[in-house]
């Protein structure tokens, strides 16, 4: 039996059910894991709320590491007893235990935990894209990062500093804002307190910044467009507050002929070369010290309900895991 976090209805944290669940021999091209760690991420509570559908019911989670126990026909390329992590999906990380396709996992080397692995391969390989793939950040660039001491931030931030940028952060808190200034930040701006756009054209002596990373959403999208310089480009790759508003088009026109893009981490993890390349850079980002694993928070399995409210409530910082 394994204890498996469901949903049979959508909602908030409290229709997240702990169940005991049969699990069935591994299919071929599959793997069974005995989860040691289970990352939380701001995406699951979509999946809870409805924001994104599934199927119901459904388990919650893309991210987790564990201990290969038993192999499907086919599987060649692991071994039982082999720590392995995977950082996109299916859903169905919040367990114990859980059958997963071995074309989705990937080895952790022994300079990762496994608390770190199961907290940075989404937020890692996020970070990882969108520094690297949705927008090639070079040295003498400035960038806007919002929730810059979040768990995607708290990657974000120090990597783009390793390529030579200039990063202003924003951060709900004082508490926050220190730890955005300490991860990397040159600059951090309360967002409840001052208005961002304004504090980032006196930042920039009125010129903007080249890219916005916007992972909140409805709340910081008019900021957004009003902190980038003419032809820069707007990254939205989150809802922390709530979707974006529809817009029509010309509006970046009228805002300086802006970019603006809407990316996802399973498009760029598409192949399994490209979930490789991705995974390994996170490693090598770690084992070299760019970027640390900052795992502050940490619930048992079946306070998962307690972990959500915390999450959305933006009581947590860094990165958090759920132990089975």
């Amino acid at each position: 039996m394994s204890l498996t976090i469901r949903v049979s209805r959508h909602g908030g944290p409290e229709v997240l059910e702990a169940v005991d669940e049969l699990l069935p021999l591994p299919a071929a091209g599959e793997v069974r894991l005995r989860h040691t760690a289970v990352g939380l991420n701001f995406i699951d509570t979509y999946f809870r709320a409805g924001v994104y559908k599934a199927p119901l019911p459904h388990g919650l989670g893309q991210e987790a590491a564990g201990v290969i126990e038993a192999l499907g026909e086919g599987v060649t390329d692991f071994a039982i007893g082999q720590r392995v992590a995977y950082g996109t999906g299916p859903l169905g990380a919040y367990a114990e235990c859980r059958n997963v396709a071995a074309s989705r996992l990937v080895a952790i080397p022994d300079t990762v935990s496994d608390e770190a692995a199961a907290a940075l391969m989404l937020k890692g390989m996020t970070a990882y894209y969108l520094l690297h793939l949705t927008h090639r950040v070079v040295r003498g660039e400035t960038l806007l990062v919002h929730a810059a001491a979040g768990g995607v931030g708290a990657a974000l931030v120090p990597w783009a500093k390793h390529l030579g940028a200039r990063v202003i952060g924003t951060a709900g808190s004082p508490d926050k804002a220190a730890l955005a200034t300490a991860a990397g930040c040159d600059a951090v701006i309360l967002y409840r307190e001052q208005d961002v756009a304004t504090e980032v054209r006196r930042l920039t002596d009125g010129r903007g910044v080249d890219v916005v990373y916007d992972s909140v959403g409805r709340d910081t999208f008019a900021g957004s467009l009003d902190s980038l310089r003419p032809r820069g480009l707007f990254v939205s790759y989150g809802n922390a507050s709530g979707k974006a508003p529809p817009f029509e088009p010309v509006l970046l026109a009228d805002k300086g002929s802006l970019f603006f893009t809407r990316p996802t981490l399973a498009h760029y993890t598409a192949t399994r070369a490209e979930l490789n390349a991705a995974a390994q850079a996170v490693f090598a980002a770690i084992a070299s010290g760019i970027i640390t694993p900052q795992v502050r928070q940490r619930w048992p399995l079946r306070d998962a309900a307690a972990a959500h409210r915390a999450l959305e409530s933006r009581q947590t910082t860094g990165a958090s895991v759920l132990l089975p």
